[in-house]
């Protein structure tokens, strides 16, 4: 005990000493001060010496000018990546959702898959989708850090199509930051639609099948109609060549994104056939529960986070103000949404549905995804009422009246709120955004608004996904179909696609092992 006294006193000489001696240091004048309230970290003089200059630490008012702009843009430039690196997250919340509503014995095949599409969609995308999207989009390209590189887009007349720089990042002056960033952003959006399908098709497609699909999206199916709506493209100029509003107008993608995954996810669903024993001989519809709700929640909050950044992200600009509007509303809209379709099964059913809450959740964020920087909170508040009611009643009537077997709802989620979307674009945009754009004066307004024209030129861009996603993938499933088979095997799928497809169990620890028992 004396030992350790001995010891404590010791320890709190030693402290004693050392506090005597920082007091007597710090209390020199001569040692710098800290600035707790950062009020003097901003001063002319300190921010001088961080800028180039032909005289350091004495920058010229051209020099400042020119770092002010530099700043500016680099704030454009962080933006977009940070924003791109969250939406990248969605292949993880798109993983457990579809995942979640599968059933276990194809829990590793419906979660490999999403992965794999985003490394085939990279690739797809790299090659050629990017400079068809976008080789002909002009500044936009850059971010504002240099000249159009991406100039040239093929037109027939004033009809663009498809631009030609870009091939592999590197044709057309491609090999620039700038471009290099929209990639970044853009390439994330894309993955989102090669992923859609690959839930309305779960447990009966080959994960072949969706490798050719994922090139197909990214190649060609999801550039070209974006091209018509973010590359300068058709769609785009309906307000300049016909005075139709603004154009064709999606802000961050209801119908580039999500209403195009619906379409090709609607196609699948009809050429590939309902699984085994969904319907029985009189075409009633039989339910196969997802195996793991709880994780096909926590990926519903996965998106739900990630579609921040889809949707304020979108601004690509991080001086842009308005993207607090477009939080905002983004949040509004998938609260109101899932929450609609809770009460409505709740009432309708007598039980409020988690797996249709999630469902309204998506369906109130994929609708507000085109008009969110459009329109106000009440007017999102609404969108999301009727994307929840939307997405129960489209589920129940795919399901019960069309006969397709849509195992996560993607369909419904994407596809017809995707199209709904577009029209409350069309119908209630405000006036206090938009000025100038696709190279039309003024903001944009909807039909509520005084402007008719914007609302058929919605109504034309929600024509076009309907014909050219599902007449397009249509005819590439049932190729793909017809020259190497995109079902699996009926007794595949009856044991489920883990082990014939992938060769690894999701749930190894689920099987009872002959071998061992006998061991």
């Amino acid at each position: 005990m004396k030992k350790l006294s001995k010891l404590s006193v010791a320890v709190l000489l030693v402290f004693l000493l050392i506090n005597v001696f920082a007091v007597t240091v710090f209390a020199d004048g001569s040692v710098p001060k800290g600035d707790p309230s950062g009020t003097n970290s901003t001063s002319i003089s300190d921010w001088g010496s961080t800028i180039t200059a032909s005289k350091a630490g004495d920058p010229s008012l051209k020099e400042v000018a020119t770092q002010v702009a530099k700043n500016n843009i680099g704030i454009n430039y962080v933006w977009v990546l940070l924003t791109g690196c969250l939406i990248f997250f969605f292949q993880a919340g798109f993983a457990m959702v579809e995942t979640g509503f599968c059933r276990a014995k194809n829990a590793m095949h419906t979660m490999a898959m999403n992965l794999m599409v985003f490394l085939v969609g990279t690739i797809g995308f790299y090659i050629c989708g990017f400079a068809l999207m976008f080789g002909g989009v002009g500044g936009w390209s850059t971010l504002g850090s240099g000249p159009a590189v991406l100039n040239h887009e093929v037109a027939i007349g004033s009809f663009g199509l498809f631009g030609t720089k870009g091939f592999f990042l590197t044709t057309g002056g491609a090999y620039d930051v700038g471009v290099f960033a929209l990639f970044f952003f853009q390439m994330v959006f894309m993955d989102t639609t090669c992923t859609i399908p690959t839930g309305a098709m779960a447990e009966r497609v080959k994960y072949s099948a969706v490798v050719f699909s994922s090139f197909f999206v990214s190649m060609l199916y999801y550039p070209l109609f974006g091209n018509w709506m973010w590359g300068g493209g058709w769609l785009s100029q309906l307000g300049k060549n016909f005075g139709l509003g603004h154009g064709a107008l999606d802000f961050a993608g209801s119908s580039v994104v999500h209403a195009m995954g619906g379409m090709i996810a609607l196609s699948g669903a009809i050429v590939i056939g309902p699984r085994i024993g969904k319907f029985k001989k009189d075409g009633t519809p039989v339910a196969f529960p997802g195996h793991h709700i709880p994780m096909a929640i926590i990926g519903t909050i996965i998106l739900f986070f990630g579609w921040f950044a889809f949707n304020a992200g979108s601004t690509t600009n991080g001086s842009d103000f308005r993207l607090a509007v477009v939080a905002v509303n983004t949040m509004i809209a998938g609260a109101v949404g899932g929450f609609t379709a809770m009460m409505y099964m709740w009432i309708k059913y007598g039980k409020p549905d988690p797996s249709m809450t999630c469902n309204g959740a998506l369906a109130g964020l994929v609708a507000i995804t085109a008009p969110c920087a459009f329109v106000n909170s009440i007017a999102a508040f609404f969108i999301g009422i009727v994307s929840g009611i939307l997405v129960c009643i489209a589920v129940h009537v795919i399901e019960y009246k069309f006969k397709l077997d849509d195992p996560v709802g993607a369909v419904s989620v994407h596809g017809v709120n995707g199209l709904w979307g577009m029209i409350s674009l069309g119908l209630f945009a405000d006036g206090t955004y938009g000025s100038g754009l696709n190279g039309v004066s003024g903001t944009v307004k909807g039909l509520l608004y005084g402007d008719p024209g914007q609302f058929l030129a919605q109504l034309i861009a929600c024509a076009t996904v309907i014909v050219w996603g599902v007449g397009s993938s249509f005819i590439f499933w049932k190729i793909l179909h017809k020259v190497k088979g995109i079902r699996v095997k009926a007794e595949d799928e009856i044991e489920g696609l883990d082990i014939p497809e992938m060769g690894v169990l999701a749930y190894p620890d689920f099987v009872l092992n002959k071998q061992s028992d006998k061991q």
